[in-house]
């Protein structure tokens, strides 16, 4: 990494000056976290330091540092305490993630829940809440407006998932729909404050927000193509790890409404176990009509995407987010 360029999320920052002010906050998030986790309790610390130290692309932190430069008036202090504030609640969605979906590996490492159980991710889940609330206090009262209404969100796609397509939903606008709050509200809302810190007006802040929940939700169908389409592990993940668990992803779903697929209906109505049966599965997959309308879709909400970035005045950080919106779509072809 040279002094000009801060590796995002997969994408670089050339601006210089920008580049320095997004890698001193970022910097200072980080603190944040280690401080903010800090408990008599050992056992607290312990846990709540476990996924802060695994790392991450502390994607949400930046959207707020990006979108802090619209603004008039920067006030540093509350934009790096909102940005930590996102974190954290990322970090809290985390922990209890892995409990539903009893994951064993987060980032590399061994998740909380399988490292101590369930009962200690929950709890340190439950602690990074509360200390992402205590944080957003400071704020003022619109911010922990938001920040409850995000959890409000974040809980009501989580259990929208578990539950499943109600009978007669369509199962892709069921997804879009688990996307967009799961993923895209956090994003969406990390934005926000970034404007709201910076004294940017209602319709920017508005245009940051709608940038950032679109784009969230397109890197979470980006991130399903890549499970397909590469060979290699570009998302971090072995490919075929979705088939595995049983997890129907919008390609996926797609394919399945297309009714010549028999064959992939037959593979996909569980998870797949052996290893022939997944490649098999892989193949068919990406000869499909469900990969071409999911990159389709991913297409059109990035161009979305592009249309409210065009609702604000040009600069670095404009100009960073635009770069964005074009690596999201490059990343999965």
């Amino acid at each position: 990494m040279t002094s000009s360029e801060h590796e995002g999320p997969g994408f670089a920052l050339v601006d210089p000056v920008l580049t320095e002010l997004v890698q001193d906050g970022l910097a200072e998030v980080e603190r944040n976290l280690h401080d903010v986790v800090q408990s008599e309790f050992h056992p607290v610390t312990e846990t709540s330091l476990h996924l802060v130290e695994a790392g991450g692309k502390r994607i949400r932190p930046l959207f707020t540092l990006l979108a802090s430069q619209f603004g008039a008036d920067w006030d540093r202090e509350k934009v790096i305490r909102a940005a930590t504030v996102v974190e954290l609640t990322h970090l809290a969605t985390l922990y209890h993630d892995d409990v539903m979906d009893e994951a064993t590996m987060r980032r590399g490492a061994v998740s909380a829940n399988a490292k101590w159980d369930n009962s200690i991710a929950i709890l340190t889940g439950d602690f990074l809440f509360a200390h992402a609330s205590r944080l957003t206090a400071d704020l003022g009262t619109d911010a922990a407006r938001i920040i409850a209404e995000t959890f409000s969100v974040l809980v009501t796609g989580q259990m929208r998932e578990t539950v499943g397509p109600q009978p007669g939903e369509d199962p892709i606008s069921h997804y879009l729909k688990v996307i967009e709050e799961k993923t895209g509200v956090l994003i969406a809302t990390a934005a926000r404050f970034g404007g709201m810190f910076s004294d940017a007006t209602d319709e920017q802040t508005d245009a940051l927000r709608r940038y950032a929940e679109v784009i969230g939700a397109a890197f979470q169908i980006s991130d399903d193509v890549i499970d397909i389409a590469s060979p290699s592990v570009q998302s971090g993940k072995t490919p075929g790890t979705d088939l595995r668990e049983g997890v129907k992803t919008l390609p996926m779903l797609y394919a399945l409404a297309d009714p010549s697929e028999t064959r992939l209906a037959e593979l996909l109505a569980g998870p797949i176990t052996d290893d022939a049966l997944v490649d098999e599965a892989l193949a068919l997959l990406r000869k499909s009509s469900g990969m071409d309308r999911a990159r389709e879709t991913l297409d059109e909400y990035v161009d979305r995407a592009r249309t409210e970035l065009g609702k604000l005045p040009p600069c670095a950080a404009r100009d960073a987010l635009e770069d964005l919106a074009v690596y999201v779509v490059a990343r999965s072809h």
